[in-house]
């Protein structure tokens, strides 16, 4: 066993975490939905969100039968939402082509909607004691700062040698243990932010810590400005106290959720609500503006809300219309931001 692993395992038994709920146990299943929650998200804010969605979906078949809304509703919050459509997909391939199970075969794994090869190894250590590496961004920070690599970690040269390192660190024996282990520590240890070296059971080694380099390492992405968007949402709510609703398309942000109808202009709002809603634009009530930030733009809604008379609560033929009742919103999953403003709504 290298002097890296053995010392990462040695701290993982006397400081790591070993009460996380996929752990107890570590069945393909639950690690497979732990390790997607994961990705782009902390522990601490996953775990309600993952207990919530194992109670109502216990096992892989229980999610691939699903119905997609029922899906988005449960990870409703936790943003990334193609981690959840893919979830599902991923789930009925494994019903339709792998006997309801997720394979033990690296390939075949790996090939799986939304797994990919860290995701696999993941899985793989540490739900069957496999021996794969995982490069996740825990592990690419933890090996940047021991090894001094210079670099944009997501750079296919630079990520190329970080997997070879990942693979050499291996243990033979504990690949669970280890797994947890590596992802422990960058996520406790060697953060992004005010790392605690003092405290690290590698210091003595670590290349970025010898060089005074920590707060350099690993180095960040060539960065330019977010672009910035703005739309329009359109809240209409009737006596009933319902919302109308409309069912984002299926490809770019928030897909498939059901959000609020949305207006690149003030005559394009005029159109959408002569069509599809008892309102006169004019009576709109315009209420705070609300930013919200993706990773790759910068989003600028300003919402407007009417208070119509009661509806039939029909939608004619259009099945991405809905009226929908305020009390049963959870049932829907809808954007982080919507959800709020629908929340905070008198």
């Amino acid at each position: 066993m290298s002097e890296f692993a053995q010392r990462l395992l040695q701290w993982f038994d006397r400081d790591g975490r070993h009460d996380l709920p996929w752990q107890h146990p570590r069945t393909p299943y639950r690690v497979w939905l732990s390790e997607i929650m994961l990705q782009q998200t902390q522990v601490q804010t996953v775990i309600p969100y993952y207990a919530r969605f194992l109670d109502a979906l216990p096992t892989l078949p229980d999610l691939a039968a699903a119905d997609t809304d029922r899906v988005l509703a449960l990870w409703a919050g936790l943003g990334y939402y193609a981690r959840a459509r893919n979830l599902h997909k991923a789930a009925q391939v494994c019903v339709a082509e792998h006997g309801g199970d997720l394979p033990a075969d690296f390939e075949k794994l790996a090939a799986l909607p939304g797994i990919g090869r860290s995701t696999a190894g993941a899985i793989l250590a540490q739900a069957h004691g496999q021996r794969f590496p995982i490069l996740d961004g825990n592990v690419k920070r933890t090996l940047a700062r021991f090894h001094g690599i210079d670099g944009w970690p997501g750079g296919s040269a630079v990520e190329k040698a970080m997997w070879t390192l990942a693979e050499n660190h291996l243990p033979d024996t504990r690949l669970a243990d280890y797994t947890q282990a590596i992802m422990d520590f960058g996520a406790t240890l060697c953060t992004r932010h005010d790392p605690a070296c003092m405290l690290c059971p590698l210091q003595d080694d670590c290349v970025a810590r010898r060089e005074g380099r920590v707060e350099q390492l690993p180095e960040a992405k060539p960065g330019k400005p977010l672009p910035e968007r703005r739309t329009l949402m359109l809240l209409v709510h009737d006596a009933g106290d319902r919302i109308l609703l409309a069912r984002r398309p299926a490809k770019g942000v928030w897909s498939g959720l059901w959000s609020l109808p949305e207006a690149e202009s003030h005559d394009e709002a005029r159109e959408f609500l002569s069509r599809h809603a008892p309102a006169a634009f004019d009576a709109g009530e315009a209420l705070p503006l609300i930013e919200h930030v993706f990773s790759h733009y910068r989003l600028h809604i300003e919402p407007l809300r009417w208070r119509v008379a009661d509806t039939a609560a029909e939608t004619g033929d259009n099945n991405d219309l809905r009226w929908q009742p305020r009390e049963r919103l959870h049932e829907l999953g809808l954007p982080a931001p919507v959800k709020k403003l629908l929340g905070n709504l008198p």
